[in-house]
């Protein structure tokens, strides 16, 4: 475990474990799955007070990476269903682009703990400093204008990466707690938000097989209640 910035009493200590408990949620508001299957209740706190009394750790550089990159990830999902909703005005495109501006914020949160440039900053709307992502964002575009029911399959891929890209950063570079507890928060969000879009398939016909997780995986949220 790296050393603390500062030393934490045991004060400060129990308040961060009680605000560990209580701030486990998606960044996700209550109504944004409106008009879905999913009714999960969710928390809608700030990703600023979720982490403020946690102890702020050194940052190895791939925790400073996997910031930076899912500041932008976020981003891809946030532009894309923005696009989507313009070309089709589907209340589901509308609902999980405000979620994902909260996740981008609480990105952001922790961005501004420590202190880092934000990729984001000066770039507009389906704009990205990360080439890889550029590219991303101008094929999922490209896939989801080919019709209604390709623009949810694209919603529902997006969560698909979101969810491995967190998950793996979970598992093999997070070590720091703020980071943790919101890269938690932000994939219980991105299950919530595949559960919608594959649940709007399933309403206009359509069953989705996962193209990046396996299938257990998938089904395990799918299937969650």
């Amino acid at each position: 475990m790296k050393k603390s910035f500062f030393i934490s009493g045991s004060i400060l200590l129990l308040s961060a474990v009680t605000t560990f408990t209580a701030c486990s949620g998606t960044f996700t508001d209550q109504n944004e799955l409106a008009g879905t299957k999913d009714r999960e209740t969710v928390s809608d706190t700030s990703s600023v007070y979720c982490i403020s009394t946690l102890p702020r750790e050194e940052l190895s550089d791939a925790e400073t990476a996997g910031i930076l990159f899912m500041r932008e990830e976020e981003k891809v999902a946030r532009d894309v269903y923005t696009e989507l909703y313009s070309k089709y005005p589907l209340r589901v495109f509308d609902n999980i682009s405000k979620s994902e501006q909260r996740h981008m914020d609480a990105v952001k949160a922790l961005i501004d703990r420590y202190d880092l440039k934000d990729p984001t900053e000066g770039n507009d709307y389906g704009q990205y400093t990360n080439t890889d992502l550029q590219t991303l964002y101008d094929k999922l575009i490209n896939d989801g204008s080919a019709g209604e029911i390709e623009a949810l399959k694209v919603g529902a891929l997006i969560e698909e990466k979101d969810i491995l890209d967190l998950q793996q950063e979970l598992d093999e570079n997070v070590d720091n707690r703020d980071i943790t507890q919101v890269w938690t928060n932000l994939r219980k969000g991105s299950e919530a938000h595949l559960r919608a879009f594959v649940w709007n398939l399933k309403i206009r016909g359509v069953n989705y097989s996962p193209v990046m997780m396996k299938k257990d995986a998938f089904d395990k949220i799918i299937n969650r209640n």
